[in-house]
């Protein structure tokens, strides 16, 4: 497909890296003047084993002081204990500690959404039949104050 005599579009089903990071600085670039440098802030916190081997845990990150949650997970034999409210937790207070003013996740109707309702998470969105026959959920939190630390 051809656009210009010197732009032509491709579609690609895999790329490799330096592909990725052309686009990504090229948006960065022009987000830049409006909102600052895009700058996440790794936030994990694995759960582990008896023998120390990863089962489970947190993965996020914190960016334009908000938490974004990418990634939650309990085994089911250790569901029930209060382990995903005490990651959840754990992870917001380390968010408030970087200044944060909330967090966003988004979950699978046959995942976890009950449990982001439970701790206090209000939906802001769904995507219908994604995948077919569920829905994807959008849910933030707003903290009540921010912690002192600094910015993400």
């Amino acid at each position: 497909m051809s656009t210009s005599a010197s732009h032509r579009l491709v579609v690609e089903d895999r790329s490799d890296p330096d592909t990725f990071a052309a686009i990504f600085h090229a948006l960065d670039a022009s987000s830049t003047p409006l909102i600052g440098p895009t700058q996440p802030h790794f936030l994990v916190i694995p759960l582990r084993d008896a023998e120390g081997l990863v089962v489970g845990g947190f993965w996020g990150c914190t960016i334009f002081r908000w938490l974004h949650v990418q990634m939650l997970f309990v085994p089911a034999t250790l569901r029930g204990r209060g382990i995903g409210a005490a990651l959840m937790e754990a992870a917001e207070t380390e968010a408030r500690e970087r200044g944060c003013l909330g967090a966003h996740v988004d979950a699978f109707s046959f995942q976890a959404a009950p449990f982001y309702r439970r701790i206090g998470y209000a939906p802001f969105g769904v995507l219908h039949d994604f995948p077919p026959g569920y829905e994807r959920f959008f849910f933030c939190k707003r903290f009540a104050t921010a912690g002192g630390g600094a910015a993400p």
